[in-house]
């Protein structure tokens, strides 16, 4: 993260109705950057992982931009297809 995204988030954060939704969507964020690390640490394309998952390329690119709430079948599908499970943890606030 860049410095000046950092600053300006700190900043924002200090509105307590703009840290309310960025932490709604912390787990979110939480998941698309775990999804996105992962294919990226096996050395994967979208493409690969569809061709593996039989998930629309197009569909990969969307969970990773955020812009699809994607299922658990299809986030085991995804793991699946990377050679991995998925963790699933409910902790303390």
């Amino acid at each position: 993260m860049s410095r000046n995204f950092r600053d300006t988030l700190n900043k924002q954060l200090k509105n307590p109705e703009f840290k309310a939704e960025y932490e709604a969507l912390e787990v979110e964020y939480q998941i698309i950057n775990t999804m996105l690390k992962a294919r990226q640490n096996k050395n994967m394309t979208q493409e690969q992982l569809s061709e593996i998952t039989g998930i629309d390329q197009a569909d990969i690119s969307r969970l990773e931009k955020g812009t699809a709430n994607p299922s658990l079948r299809t986030l085991k599908r995804i793991a699946s297809g990377m050679d991995m499970k998925i963790k699933i943890e409910f902790i303390e606030q």
